[in-house]
């Protein structure tokens, strides 16, 4: 990155330090770090999305409708996780892909899948060969999305049905009562009760997100994990900047990170918290109350 950085091999002490800290591959290390936690600040609200659809289909009286809902918690949440974070970007790729042949290339008269081999014509393929690199990366981020996504919704729809369930029935009854429609009593009553009773669900959920990350590795997306092992393995006297094993190293910069991460989140959290309980007919409502009287 420096000038003087120019020649590796006569620097000594701080300056060779600085000069291996600024390389090329550093500075995509740095930037991984935006990558999780841009993963994490789309991941939290579309998963809510997958989620919130999950409970309200969950609770649906038309009956499909209603099994599809408790199919989509029940499979999900039944199968371990790594195994959608695999599926989910294979399936989701190839079935893209696939529905591009159909379009692109009537013509096409070989089988697709030919062994091991899932072969499509090029005006098919996603990206496209000549795109350039950078969408190649988006796509794949994107397909990591929406696997994070599917597997922590279930677990959103699950939280947000359970806390419906727990708004005081006799409520969403007098609403009722009063002329409202199922629409507007879901909309005035039981949506706004029910974010009480969620919080600390989605709280472990999130806690849960941030510890998953590091699965962005197993999808093919260059995250902090990767670059950790890439750059602390031991680099012999080959490369431009040698060293001994300092994987050490890098993870405990990675711990620090996920520390800091796990803090921050406890301390909006529990202020969220607290803001959603004043006033609740809740144990964390009623030991506010009680402190303030």
């Amino acid at each position: 990155m420096f000038a003087s950085c120019a020649d590796p091999s006569s620097l000594e002490g701080l300056n060779w330090l600085l000069c291996y800290l600024t390389t090329g591959k550093h500075l995509l290390f740095y930037s991984s770090f935006l990558v999780v936690l841009l993963l994490m600040a789309i991941t939290a609200p579309v998963a809510l999305a997958f989620g919130f659809g999950g409970a309200l289909a969950a609770r649906a009286g038309f009956w499909p409708l209603r099994m599809l809902g408790k199919g989509y918690t029940a499979m999900v949440r039944g199968v371990p996780d790594i195994v959608f974070f695999l599926f989910v970007p294979v399936a989701m790729d190839q079935g893209l892909e696939w529905m591009r042949h159909k379009v692109k290339c009537p013509d096409w008269d070989a089988p697709i899948r030919q062994g091991n081999d899932f072969l499509v014509c090029e005006a098919a393929k996603l990206p496209l060969s000549s795109s350039p690199q950078i969408w190649h990366e988006v796509y794949g981020f994107a397909l990591a999305v929406l696997a994070f996504s599917i597997v922590f919704g279930a677990f959103a729809a699950n939280v947000l049905y359970g806390a419906m369930q727990a708004v005081p029935r006799a409520q969403l009854e007098t609403a009722a009562a009063y002329g409202m429609t199922q629409r507007q009593v879901n909309r005035r009553i039981l949506i706004p009760q029910m974010w009480t009773y969620a919080l600390p669900g989605l709280s472990n959920l999130w806690m849960i997100l941030i510890k998953a990350t590091p699965l962005l590795f197993l999808l093919g997306v260059e995250d902090i994990v990767y670059w950790a092992r890439e750059l602390g393995a031991t680099k012999s006297a080959i490369y431009d900047y040698p060293h001994p094993d300092w994987r050490v190293w890098y993870f405990l910069v990675l711990l620090a990170f996920y520390l800091g991460m796990t803090r921050i989140s406890e301390i909006v959290l529990g202020r969220l918290t607290a803001r959603l309980a004043r006033g609740q007919a809740t144990m964390a409502g009623e030991a506010m109350r009680k402190a303030g009287a």
